[in-house]
C-alpha cells in the first residue's frame, strides 16, 4: 500500500513538472496586434497587423500607407516603376513576407524578398515586436524606430 503511494505521488509530481515545461509562456495571446515604424520613409509608414488565434498566428497583414492613408500596394505606378528596377513590387512581396510569418510562426525564420530586402528588415522588427506584445497579451499599438541612414 506504501508503494503505491509513493508511485501515486512520484506520477503527480512527474506530471506537474512536465506541465510546468509546456508552460504558457511562449503561447501568444489571441486578439489583433499592429505595429508600425516609427516615421515615413521615402513618403510611406509600414505597418503590420496580425490576428492570433488559439495561441498560434491566424493572419497577417503587411503594407505601408503615406500621410493620407492611401495604401501602397495599391499604387500601380509605384508597381510598375519598383517592378521594372527591383524585380517585385509591394503587392507580391508584403504578401510573401505575411506568408512566411504566417507559415513559420517565427519573426527570425522570415525569408528575404530580393529587391524589398529594406521592407524586410522593417517586417523583422515589427513582427519582433509584435510577438512579444502577442505574448504579454498587450494590444496596444507597437512602434519601431526608423534607423537614420
Amino acid at each position: 500500500m506504501m508503494k503505491r503511494l509513493i508511485i501515486a505521488c512520484a506520477l503527480v509530481f512527474l506530471c506537474l513538472g512536465l506541465s510546468a515545461c509546456g508552460s504558457t509562456q511562449n503561447e501568444l495571446t489571441d486578439g489583433y496586434y499592429t505595429a508600425e515604424m516609427s516615421d515615413y520613409e521615402h513618403g510611406w509608414k509600414e505597418f503590420v497587423t496580425i490576428c492570433v488565434s488559439n495561441g498560434k498566428i491566424a493572419a497577417v497583414e503587411f503594407n505601408a500607407r503615406d500621410a493620407s492613408g492611401f495604401i501602397k500596394a495599391w499604387d500601380m505606378d509605384y508597381m510598375k516603376n519598383m517592378n521594372s528596377q527591383r524585380g517585385t513590387y509591394p503587392n507580391a512581396y508584403t504578401r510573401a513576407y505575411a506568408a512566411s510569418l504566417l507559415e513559420s510562426q517565427d519573426a527570425e525564420q522570415i525569408d528575404a524578398v530580393t529587391g524589398a530586402t529594406h521592407s524586410g528588415g522593417n517586417f523583422e522588427k515589427m513582427a519582433s515586436l509584435l510577438i512579444e506584445k502577442a505574448k504579454a497579451g498587450d494590444a496596444s499599438l507597437g512602434i519601431v524606430q526608423v534607423e537614420e541612414s
